[in-house]
């Protein structure tokens, strides 16, 4: 046990810290540190060695040695704390403002081997203060040399860069193009990653399903747990949960990544560091942040996972759960969630009241109107019951129109056809602009700069729409679909809610007329 002692001769706590950008130091060693202050103490002194070797003078929360310090020193079992130089103790001066005030009313004083003066003085906490000023700004150049040379490493290599063990991998140190460095291996969870994206891939299957499964073939399904997550300074707790399983199932590191991938991450903006011949179906890719908050992504050394087929369905399916919470519960009508106002954009709610015990009233009104800009109006002159006969015959169509160009599949898509006709279109006018750049003044150089950025966003928008049509025209199953059609009338609310939010984007309805427009994701 601890033995309390008084402020006025107590125990003197000797700290020593050594951070990871510290290592070519040899003079901020653990050893070095701890031997300079024994000898300022003294051999006879009482004392009491506190270690951080690996962490941060970013701030002191996240150091184990440093907080159990503060709990001696709170409970009087320290009356003074030595350290090589004050830096150790922190680089980060509110942090350590708010410690040295919360010490100096515990009547503890910090001394520095390295500056001559200790915090008992004025004049000594001034200069103690000047001091933090300059290392904080230090802290803060190699935080900046850091993120650059993790930026650079990022893009150069396909070497894994650190932090957070992902799900299914551990590393290997090996020597890939006459550079050292750490590669993705395949682990024993990796069969548990593949199960996790088949089993998305299905309509049906939930996020919750998954982990479900996971839970109940736990003895022959080796999954995620806390001490596989990223070692001993990991702040994770708990196995695999929604949160965690949704981002393993959108991260890039495990597809194998070919042409439709490279066109994919075309399509979502990102930055693309290799050339399109290097995604060559079987190694993975790093989406890393850039400066600018972008994103862009480096083929890995390390071989993907998932086939690409399979973790495009997943994104797709991803995004149209994101954008439309085909989660939500259908209580009243089977178009919640999916209605939204030609005019203004937003979410047309579903209102029902019950005047009369037999009797229940269905309203449509516009979210729009409680905004600061409005819109047309509150209500819509079309009615609910109309609207779900329009849109149910509307989806009877489409199966039947799926289920002919199965089996006419050389058939042209005229939605296809057209989405392609505009990209032609705004190609032809961004060469035409650029034909135009090497003549314009700065004023005009700067309009067809900016028409070129919005053309090229439009372009982006049109060749995503066009690559998930074309990934869910091959491999939509009408099946599972036009068996629930064909039943309609027997299906629960929420039933047919799901069947329409598996086939539906968005349904948008106007003030100004009753006419229905219908966008299909399938």
């Amino acid at each position: 046990m601890k033995k309390k002692v008084t402020n006025n001769g107590g125990v003197t706590a000797i700290y020593v810290r050594r951070s990871v950008a510290d290592r070519d130091n040899n003079s901020l060693s653990i050893e070095s540190q701890k031997e300079d202050c024994i000898r300022y103490v003294g051999e006879d002194c009482v004392y009491r060695l506190y270690c951080d070797n690996g962490f941060s003078g970013k701030d002191t929360e996240h150091r184990p040695a440093f907080q159990q310090m503060m709990s001696d020193a709170r409970e009087g079992l320290i009356s003074r704390i030595v350290v090589k130089k004050y830096d150790r103790f922190s680089r980060n001066l509110r942090d350590y403002l708010n410690v040295s005030e919360e010490l100096d009313k515990l009547g503890v004083t910090v001394y520095s081997l390295s500056e001559p003066f200790n915090t008992e003085t004025k004049e000594g906490r001034m200069m103690r203060n000047n001091l933090l000023n300059f290392a904080e700004s230090e802290r803060e150049t190699i935080a900046g040399r850091v993120a650059d040379a993790y930026d650079t490493r990022g893009r150069e290599t396909g070497f894994y860069q650190g932090g957070t063990m992902s799900f299914g991998y551990t590393t290997q140190r090996m020597t890939v193009n006459g550079k050292k460095g750490s590669v993705l291996v395949p682990s024993e969870q990796a069969d548990a990653l593949r199960l996790a994206y088949q089993m998305y891939a299905e309509p049906s299957t939930s996020l919750r399903d998954i982990l479900r499964y996971f839970s109940e073939h736990e003895e022959s399904v080796h999954y995620l747990r806390t001490d596989e997550y990223g070692g001993k300074n990991d702040s994770h707790s708990g196995k695999l949960n929604v949160s965690s399983l949704s981002s393993i199932l959108k991260n890039p590191l495990y597809v194998r990544a070919d042409k439709a991938v490279y066109a994919y991450f075309q399509a979502q903006g990102y930055e693309i560091i290799d050339d399109v011949d290097a995604y060559d179906g079987v190694h993975g890719v790093f989406l890393h942040n850039n400066a600018d908050g972008g994103k862009f992504a480096k083929i890995g050394y390390h071989e993907g996972l998932v086939d690409s087929s399979v973790w495009l369905t997943v994104q797709d399916k991803k995004q149209h759960s994101r954008s439309f919470h085909t989660n939500r519960k259908a209580n009243n009508s089977w178009l919640v969630g999916l209605l939204k106002c030609k005019e203004c954009g937003l979410a047309v709610v579903i209102n029902v009241q019950q005047k009369k015990p037999e009797k229940v009233y269905k309203y449509l009104f516009d979210s729009g109107m409680q905004t600061v800009s409005g819109c047309v109006s509150r209500n819509y002159s079309v009615k609910l019951d109309d609207v779900e006969e329009i849109i149910y015959s509307a989806m009877c169509e489409r199966m039947k129109s799926l289920e002919i160009s199965h089996k006419q599949k050389d058939a042209p898509d005229m939605e296809t056809e057209s989405i392609k006709s505009d990209i032609l279109k705004l190609d032809t006018e961004i060469r035409s602009l650029m034909d135009r750049m090497a003549e314009a003044d700065d004023v005009v150089f700067a309009y067809i700069q900016q028409r070129i950025k919005e053309l090229h966003s439009r372009k982006s928008e049109l060749e995503r729409k066009l690559q998930t049509k074309s990934r869910k025209r091959k491999a939509i199953n009408t099946k599972p679909l036009t068996e629930p059609l064909a039943m309609w009338d027997t299906l629960t609310v929420q039933e047919k809610h799901d069947v329409a939010a598996e086939m539906i984007e968005v349904v948008y309805i106007s003030h100004h007329s009753e006419d229905i427009e219908i966008r299909f994701g399938i």
